[in-house]
């Protein structure tokens, strides 16, 4: 073997597995399909991220809810409140009357989600009317991902009690040191932020539940709101590790709120729930309200979340409900969950779970490659599309009635991975199972008729075929007595040199082996034509050489007749084909041509010829210049054949004036000598 099929043989694994036993080859497809899926989870992963949150937020598209949000309500600074009020941003004073007009409709408390970063003319009405509203809290934004410093307005009302040095804690929080929040003049209102975390494909899923600059922890809008809603000066929060393995990463709890877990990943993000429609959240123009114009009662004891609306405005988000959503309603979303106590998470444990349904798909895989036959052959390529959607179709399941968001991605790329080169492997060991029996079947019969019963289901019928050939048929001489004095090792290894190198000759003069049968052997050449002739004039010629001078033994035990090598030559039509019943079949070739044929090479004892060859293969080989030797009855024929003899050499080791005269003898099929 060389090195370069050494090397390929162990470097690539489907030539390796063929090598091993069955189980131990499918292991390793199993294997080497959980490392081609990590392997691109780990170099394509923001791709597979993407691909699996927007495929998976199908949990909530799927089976939305469908009843009205009747807690919360969006007051919008739409296209109709610019077109009647004027264009964005309006002034303190009239966003004082708006902050009037939602608290004398009977709103506990209004979230603006709107920055009031610069000091302007009526920021003291403004701040009146928030003072003496139920309840009111400001956005602030810090900034994550900005390459400048920017420091704009007064960051206030942090969370207490969490430190924000990681070292202290154990746990790596979001931090910055760029904001942009209200004028200072504004800093007795309570502010929560309002930055979201972008994915790289421009969703948003995640927001922080707080976020830290100068080490202090700045809580989310949604959570300010519910701090703001329980009228108590104590801002207290705390965040612990999940406390078991199908928990969140981390809990936030707030010490006004008991009771109130707020479930976290490991970097401290809540993720947005969409799992109501847009439809749900209950929207009023703030020109309507500023007018007097709505429906009475419309925000009695609901929560106003104040967002601008307006298309144009910049505050556009992509949902998986829409490519253009308002951001206001990802607050309304966060809202939502909190006041439900129904914050998605991903489980601690995901990845080990994920691993585990991975393992179930291999366990199924493995029994359905070990099952071979049809469960093999449609099992595999069916799971590997049904198993895919499994892991998906649990994520959904998960997702829309628990709120765990567990991913899918993981066992789908495996169980397609595992299963197609299991498929590949199954595949090429029944090729190359093929190919063996195919291989034992053309080493007992020629190749066309190998391939015929390989690729094709026997029948009790006769398949054979009219076909014109060039037959020799070679025999050795004295073998019997030879096989009877000396031991059947001997006898077999003498006959396997001469079928071996016999079938060498016949095949480089293109000719093929039909059968071996006892010390003799059938070739054949298609056609009956000079060339094949030809041919098989020159195997004969080449196995006298090789064989009957160079291989059989010269000095023969004592009273025994010297072995030699008989050839007869001759052409014509033949039948050849399977014959016998279905479970039982024979491959034979049939007609005068090859019982021609065998008596001729049984006449080269009687006349003492190496080689016979009759008269319709000698019309094609006259530039031989043969010699007749004379016209026969041929042992159990009724028709006269001539048959002719190469001419006399040096090398043919025979003298010319020691060979018989011979000539028919009427009404016998013996030949007489005169």
């Amino acid at each position: 073997m060389s090195l370069l099929s050494l090397a390929n043989k162990r470097l690539n694994p489907l030539t390796y597995a063929l090598g091993l036993l069955p189980n131990s080859g499918r292991l390793l497809m199993l294997g080497l399909a959980g490392v081609v899926s990590l392997l691109l989870v780990l170099f394509l992963g923001s791709a597979l991220t993407t691909l699996e949150e927007r495929v998976g937020d199908l949990g909530w598209t799927l089976n939305a809810e469908d009843s009205l949000e009747q807690r919360i309500t969006v007051v919008a600074i739409d296209e109709k409140s610019l077109a009647e009020v004027g264009p964005w941003p309006w002034s303190r004073s009239q966003m004082a009357n708006l902050v009037s007009a939602i608290d004398s409709a009977g709103a506990q408390i209004q979230l603006h989600d709107i920055v009031y970063a610069e000091a302007r003319p009526g920021d003291e009405a403004f701040l009146a009317a928030l003072q003496s509203a139920k309840g009111a809290v400001l956005a602030q934004v810090p900034a994550l991902q900005s390459d400048q410093s920017v420091r704009a307005g007064l960051l206030t009302h942090p969370l207490s009690s969490i430190s924000c040095n990681p070292a202290a804690t154990g746990m790596q929080f979001i931090s910055t040191q760029s904001f942009v929040a209200p004028n200072a003049g504004l800093a007795s209102i309570p502010k929560g932020h309002i930055t979201p975390i972008v994915a790289s494909d421009g969703g948003i899923r995640k927001v922080p539940a707080f976020i830290c600059v100068d080490d202090r922890p700045y809580p989310a809008l949604a959570l300010s709101a519910l701090l703001q809603a329980t009228l108590s000066e104590n801002w207290g929060a705390t965040v612990s590790a999940g406390e078991s393995l199908l928990g969140p990463a981390q809990i936030l709890r707030l010490e006004s709120y008991p009771g109130l877990d707020i479930p976290l990943d490991a970097e401290g993000n809540m993720r947005i729930s969409y799992s109501s429609l847009p439809s749900n959240y209950r929207a009023i123009s703030a020109v309507d309200l500023l007018n007097g114009s709505v429906e009475p009662g419309i925000l009695e004891n609901t929560w106003a979340l104040v967002g601008v609306t307006a298309f144009g405005q910049g505050d556009i988000v992509p949902t998986p409900f829409s490519g253009a959503t308002p951001g206001v309603e990802l607050q309304a979303r966060i809202l939502g969950s909190l006041l439900d106590v129904n914050m998605p998470y991903t489980p601690r444990a995901a990845n080990g779970l994920l691993g585990f349904l991975s393992l179930i798909f291999a366990v199924l895989l493995f029994g359905l490659a070990s099952a071979q036959g049809r469960w093999s052959a449609y099992g595999l390529p069916a799971a590997s599309v049904a198993f895919p959607l499994v892991a998906l179709a649990l994520h959904i399941q998960l997702l829309g009635g628990a709120a765990i968001w567990l991913g899918w991605v993981f066992p789908a790329l495996y169980s397609l991975f595992a299963a197609g080169l299991l498929l590949l492997l199954e595949q090429s060991r029944i090729r190359s199972e093929h190919g063996r029996v195919f291989a034992n079947l053309n080493s007992y019969l020629p190749r066309d008729v190998a391939k015929e019963i390989a690729f094709n289901l026997p029948s009790s019928s006769i398949n054979a075929k009219r076909c014109d050939v060039t037959l020799l048929s070679a025999d050795l001489r004295n073998f019997s007595a030879f096989g009877e004095a000396r031991p059947p090792e001997e006898s077999a290894a003498l006959l396997h040199v001469f079928f071996v190198r016999a079938t060498e000759i016949v095949e480089a003069h293109g000719g093929q082996i039909q059968e071996f049968k006892g010390d003799s052997l059938l070739a054949v050449w298609e056609g009956d034509h000079s060339n094949s002739a030809q041919r098989a004039i020159q195997a004969a010629k080449a196995m006298q050489v090789s064989i009957d001078k160079e291989l059989l033994p010269q000095h023969p035990p004592a009273g025994l007749e010297p072995l030699a090598l008989g050839i007869g030559i001759e052409q014509g039509p033949v039948l050849r084909g399977s014959i016998g019943p279905a479970h039982r079949r024979s491959h034979t070739m049939l007609g005068d041509s090859v019982a021609i044929t065998l008596r001729i090479q049984e006449m080269t004892a009687e006349l003492a010829q190496p080689v016979l060859i009759g008269e319709c293969a000698a019309r094609h080989l006259r530039d031989h210049k043969l010699e007749s030797q004379g016209s026969y009855l041929l042992k159990g024929l009724i028709t006269p054949h001539t048959l002719f003899a190469l001419p006399f050499t040096a090398s043919s080791g025979r003298d010319k004036s020691k060979q018989p005269k011979l000539k028919v003898v009427a009404g016998s099929g013996r030949q007489a000598t005169k």
